[in-house]
């Protein structure tokens, strides 16, 4: 649902620009500002601050996964995760 948002703020946004660039007194740089300035910037800012619960959910899964699978439980990797090098003969 919030991609979809997301989408349709792009594109009105996107129309604006257009039409600002195309009017008589506009210009490309007040439409390319116009875009970044009520388009990009806020929508990113938005877009971060809606996602940070999925990302704690994903970084809290993450580690309880890899903490169930250490024996110790510990979380830190075991003493041997770098595969030997392979010499050829």
């Amino acid at each position: 649902m919030l991609y979809l948002v997301a989408i349709a703020w792009i594109y009105v946004v996107g129309m604006v620009a257009v039409a600002e660039a195309l009017a008589p007194q506009g210009s490309l740089l007040g439409a390319g500002l116009t875009f970044i300035g009520w388009g990009v910037l806020p929508l990113g800012l938005v877009l971060y601050i809606l996602g940070t619960p999925a990302r704690r959910r994903a970084r809290r899964a993450g580690q309880s996964a890899v903490a169930g699978t250490q024996p110790d439980g510990s979380g830190h990797p075991s003493g041997d995760a770098v595969a030997p090098k392979r010499e050829e003969p």
